[in-house]
């Protein structure tokens, strides 16, 4: 089994490179996640990045589904990585002297770390977490935090992004930390492209909740995943907390006590920042007025856009069409 992106058409500039390190008893899921976003989609979305495996020993490696797959190349990959996606480790053995030799030589000429789930032990043996905030499984938050007590833990969120070095703590982040790395580098129009090619659901910010097991017994809530769809769908509409409670069926507390819970944030704070989004998304791609895209998306004069607008990303819309047009 081959999980390398096929061939794909020249790109008009050199792709930003992505390897991901893979290791034997490979859980495939982050690594397809990774392929997912960084690989090939089409010829009507621009090739940006490329997307490769990379191995301390090359081969056959084990994967926990119980199919291998082949790796060809060897850890002279990340010499010339610009990312280093971590896609999982066995949280048991250390890393060895060559991996961490290999992503700390990455890491000093500004390629951009990415660990998931396990694969933060190794950015944690290297230093490079100590002193910072790191997102890390609740099942191994108690372990590395014996093997590295610097690392300030964070077990609540799904990622945490210092630029240079982030850190997603379960394999199910993956896709959401590679569409945020896409949304940094090269703007939201072109992270939502990817997203939507991949059906992807509503994507989720780093401050979203991990899911540890329940302290109570009973049935897990239901998801909001539902709600979410229908609240994109509805950007243009005012909507109340009041409104979403009623097409979940609860009531307006029970609600916000469920996006606290499973998000991390206030419905309407959910609601603003997806309106956000979908601003970005069209300073990008169109020339429409800032009047226009205020009703668009929901927040209803150009005054109010330019506000929120401005309060979140320190800038004017006008300078943020200017840098990405």
């Amino acid at each position: 089994m081959v999980l390398d992106c096929p061939e794909t058409p020249p790109a008009p500039s050199s792709p930003h490179r992505v390897v991901a390190l893979v290791a034997p008893n490979q859980e495939l899921y982050p690594v397809t996640s990774a392929s997912a976003v960084f690989g090939y989609h089409g010829p009507d979305i621009p090739q940006h990045y490329s997307f490769s495996l990379c191995a301390e020993i090359p081969g056959s490696l084990s994967t926990t589904l119980g199919v291998p797959i082949q790796v060809d190349a060897g850890l002279e990959a990340i010499d010339d990585a610009a990312t280093v996606v971590i896609a999982g480790w066995s949280w048991t053995l250390a890393p060895s002297p060559a991996v961490l030799q290999a992503v700390s030589r990455a890491h000093a000429r500004g390629a951009r770390i990415v660990a998931v789930c396990a694969g933060i032990f190794v950015p944690a043996a290297l230093g490079l977490l100590d002193g910072r905030r790191a997102s890390v499984h609740w099942e191994l938050s108690g372990e590395l935090a014996a093997r590295h007590p610097r690392v300030i833990l964070d077990d609540t969120v799904i990622y945490v992004d210092h630029g240079d070095v982030a850190t997603a703590g379960a394999s199910a982040a993956t896709l959401d930390l590679c569409l945020h790395q896409v949304f940094q580098e090269y703007g939201a129009a072109h992270a939502m492209r990817i997203g939507r090619q991949l059906a992807a659901g509503p994507h989720r910010e780093g401050c979203q909740r991990q899911y540890p097991p329940l302290p109570t017994t009973g049935p897990m809530p239901d998801s909001l995943a539902p709600l979410l769809e229908w609240l994109l769908s509805r950007l243009p509409d005012h909507v109340t907390v009041e409104d979403m409670a009623a097409f979940s069926g609860v009531s307006p507390r029970t609600l916000t006590r469920q996006f606290a819970e499973q998000l991390g944030v206030p419905p309407a704070r959910w609601l603003l920042e997806r309106r956000l989004a979908a601003t970005r998304a069209l300073l990008e791609e169109t020339d429409l007025p800032v009047e226009t895209i205020a009703n668009r998306v929901g927040l209803s004069s150009a005054v109010n856009l330019r506000r929120r607008f401005h309060t979140a990303l320190r800038t004017t819309p006008a300078a943020y069409r200017r840098s990405f047009r």
